[in-house]
């Protein structure tokens, strides 16, 4: 039995949930051999599904989204770090109810891939997701090394806002180490840079944004594009334009244009880094899952990706999740056989999200009554 589900978010760890499907398996079967391979998409918690999986975890004082120091972690193994942007400049960052569409930084995030270079790695995956930021990756470049200057010469403020007084990018300063490390930018989305399907239309709401605000960094991360075009050249606008540039408020287009990385889905970025294939040689059914089940999950989220992974390979899937959305067929389709969900114990959201481990354990104990015996 291999159980690879991501997180239950605000409810369980993508390790904790590994730990109570196991002790509800074991319920009913108790010599059941269980692996646990927990798994993340790029986003919140893919430090820790690396740590899981035997990375080493390391620390640094980083410069957080409001410009105070916070600490971040990363994970390093054999020159492979995996940077998590939000363990530097996510939401979980700020003050219950606080928001900074326009001035929040990734200064921070460019501090941690420093610190994973300065620790010896030489492969990098950069995990976005669950970001505060709305800058394009402008702090992280600057970070790195990159002089963005107004009119005065001057750096301009931090935030996506202030990305309008832009004048001049020089990116010659940046660390010389970056030429030789392979960056991957790991995503779930695939949204362009800029436009009605962009960082700032699509997920600045989600981080405060007022529609005067939308359109504010929409503009400003447009003349961004434009300013790096003149440095960089033709580049930087297809960077602009391509898969995942609109990651995170547009710190994938500074991955891209800046950094020279290379876009992956972060489900499948991660399954290779944590050893998802010879864990699935083993295994005779998946387990995954993740809070709730819906049409998110189909577009690269980390249950479909799991799925689509262990049907090549011609294993049985069956999931575990806070909230069902999806259809049989829909299930079926992504090479799911079925579903277990807390809400068909409990009906009640917030008794699900106050209870989920033990809940999560009756739901393993059906599930091993009905697939396994």
């Amino acid at each position: 039995m291999l159980i690879a589900a991501d997180k239950f978010k605000g409810s369980l760890t993508a390790v904790q949930v590994a730990e109570h499907v196991t002790a509800g398996l074991r319920r009913v079967m108790p010599d059941l051999r269980v692996a646990a391979l927990p798994v993340a998409d790029g986003g919140d918690g893919t430090v820790d599904a690396a740590v899981a999986a035997g990375f080493e975890r390391r620390e640094a004082a980083v410069t957080g989204p409001l410009g105070n120091s916070v600490t971040a972690s990363y994970a390093l193994r054999d020159g492979t770090a995996v940077v998590e942007m939000a363990e530097a400049s996510g939401l979980r960052h700020l003050p219950t109810g606080v928001f900074a569409p326009l001035t929040a930084t990734t200064y921070g995030t460019g501090e941690l891939l420093l610190a994973a270079l300065d620790a010896g790695a030489r492969t990098v995956v950069l995990g976005v997701g669950g970001s505060a930021t709305n800058d394009g990756g402008a702090g992280m470049l600057a970070a790195l090394g990159a002089r963005l200057l107004d009119e005065d010469g001057d750096p301009v403020s931090h935030g996506g806002g202030p990305l309008r007084e832009l004048a001049e990018a020089d990116l010659s300063g940046l660390d010389p180490r970056l030429a030789g490390t392979e960056i991957v930018l790991a995503s779930d989305v695939d949204n362009p840079l800029t436009g009605p399907k962009g960082a700032a239309a699509v997920y600045g709401p989600q981080k405060g944004a007022s529609d005067e605000d939308v359109a504010t960094l929409d503009t400003a991360l447009a003349h961004f594009a434009t300013v790096l075009e003149r440095s960089l050249g033709p580049r930087a606008a297809e960077h602009a334009l391509a898969p995942g540039a609109g990651a995170a408020g547009g710190v994938g287009f500074g991955a891209l244009a800046g950094l020279g990385a290379a876009f992956r889905p972060g489900i499948e970025v991660m399954l290779d880094v944590l050893g998802f294939a010879p864990a699935l040689e083993r295994a005779g059914l998946v387990i995954t899952g993740e809070g709730s089940l819906d049409q998110q999950t189909l577009h690269g989220k980390a249950p479909a990706g799991v799925a689509a992974a262990a049907r090549a390979r011609r294993k049985r899937v069956v999931a575990v999740c806070g909230r069902l959305a999806l259809r049989p067929a829909d299930l079926a389709a992504a090479g799911i056989e079925g579903a277990y969900a807390l809400t068909d114990l409990e009906p009640d959201p917030a008794v699900c999200m106050a209870q989920a481990g033990p809940l999560l354990e009756r739901l393993a104990e059906r599930l091993a009554t009905e697939r396994l015996r």
